[in-house]
C-alpha cells in the first residue's frame, strides 16, 4: 500500500469492518488474526457499537500510521480476500446483509488494491536488489572487473582532452552489458561521441545509443531515436545514454502513452559503478516506471529512496 491511505480508504475501511462480520466478537476474531499486536484490542471499548469500534480502531492505527502500516496493510488485505457470505446469509436478513459486505468489500478493493500492487512491486525490486547485493558481493570477480571499469571511466571524467572520449566510452559500456550478461551485440559504432549499439534484457532487444556532450539532449536527439526504434521490429525498445542529461522539454515530449524508450543518464551510470545498484535493476525499475506513469525518466536516487 501507500505510505498513508486516503480519506476515502479510511471510510471505506470502517464500513468494510462493520459489514464483513455482523457479531462484535466475530470481528474481534478477525482482528486478532490480523493485528501484529492484538493487546491493542484490549483498549477498545467492546460494548460500544460495533460502528463506533470499527471506527475507533482505524482511527488509532491511522494516527500512527508510520508505526501501524503492516497492521493497516493486513486488515485491508484480508478484508478484500473474502469472497464467500456464508456467515452472513445464515443469518435473518441474511441476503441483505451478505450483498451489504460485498459491496463494501469491493468499494475498499478498487481504492487499496491499485496502493497494495504498487507495494508489491517495490517489495520485489528491493527484492531483486537485496539478492543482485548479495551476489555481486559474493563475486570478487566480477566487482574487481567493476572496479576497473569505474577507475577507466574517472579517468575519462578527469581528462581536460575530451577528443576521443566517446571510443572509450563505448568500450566502458560494452563492458558493462557483458559484465551483466546482457549480450551486447558487437555492432558497436562511434561516431564522434556517439555509441550505437544492442543488447537483450529478459528476452526484450533494446536498441542502446549514448552521447556524452556539454548541452543537454534535445527532443530532437530523441525524435532521431525514436525513428530507429520504430523501424525495428515491434517490441523492441530503446536505452538513451546521455552522460549530462536531457532536455525537460525532450523528456516531456516522448513520454506518454506509446513510448518506446528509457533514458539514462551519468549519475544512474555511477550508481551502478559504485555498486549502489545492478545495471539489470536499474534498467528494469526504469522501464516499470514508465510503464505505470508514462514517464521515461526516473532518476537513480528517487528509485534508491
Amino acid at each position: 500500500m501507500a505510505k498513508r491511505l486516503s480519506p476515502a480508504a479510511v471510510v471505506a475501511l470502517k464500513e468494510a469492518l462493520c459489514a464483513a462480520y455482523w457479531y462484535k466478537g466475530d470481528l474481534r476474531g478477525f482482528l486478532q488474526q490480523c493485528l501484529s499486536n492484538p493487546t491493542i484490542l484490549a483498549t477498545l471499548n467492546w460494548g460500544n457499537y460495533k460502528r463506533q469500534i470499527a471506527s475507533d480502531l482505524v482511527d488509532y492505527l491511522v494516527r500512527g500510521e508510520d508505526k501501524h502500516l503492516g497492521d493497516l496493510t493486513k486488515v485491508c488485505y484480508e478484508l478484500c480476500a473474502i469472497t464467500t457470505f456464508t456467515h452472513l446469509e445464515q443469518l435473518d436478513g441474511g441476503d441483505q446483509k451478505a450483498q451489504r459486505a460485498q459491496a463494501a468489500i469491493a468499494q475498499l478493493r478498487t481504492l487499496v488494491e491499485p496502493h497494495q500492487q504498487v507495494q508489491k512491486e517495490q517489495d520485489e525490486f528491493k527484492e531483486r536488489q537485496r539478492q543482485a547485493q548479495e551476489k555481486l558481493r559474493a563475486s570478487a570477480a566480477v566487482r574487481q572487473k567493476l572496479e576497473d571499469i569505474k577507475a577507466r571511466y574517472m579517468a575519462l571524467v578527469m581528462s581536460p582532452n575530451a577528443q576521443g572520449r566517446g571510443f572509450e566510452l563505448e568500450k566502458i559500456l560494452y563492458d558493462i552489458f557483458e559484465l551483466f550478461d546482457l549480450d551486447p551485440k558487437a555492432s558497436f559504432r562511434n561516431a564522434g561521441e556517439q555509441i550505437d549499439g544492442a543488447f537483450s534484457l529478459e528476452g526484450t532487444d533494446y536498441l542502446f545509443e549514448a552521447k556524452w556532450q556539454q548541452k543537454l539532449i534535445s527532443g530532437a536527439d530523441l525524435d532521431t531515436f525514436a525513428g530507429k526504434i520504430r523501424r525495428k521490429l515491434e517490441n523492441t525498445l530503446g536505452a538513451y545514454l546521455s552522460i549530462n542529461g536531457f532536455s525537460p522539454d525532450g523528456v516531456q515530449l516522448h513520454s506518454g502513452t506509446g513510448s518506446a524508450m528509457i533514458l539514462l543518464d551519468g549519475s544512474d551510470l555511477m550508481a551502478v559503478l559504485e555498486e549502489r545498484i545492478d545495471f539489470v535493476s536499474l534498467l528494469l525499475r526504469k522501464k516499470r516506471h514508465a510503464a505505470r506513469t508514462g514517464s521515461i525518466y526516473i532518476n537513480v536516487n528517487q528509485i534508491l529512496s
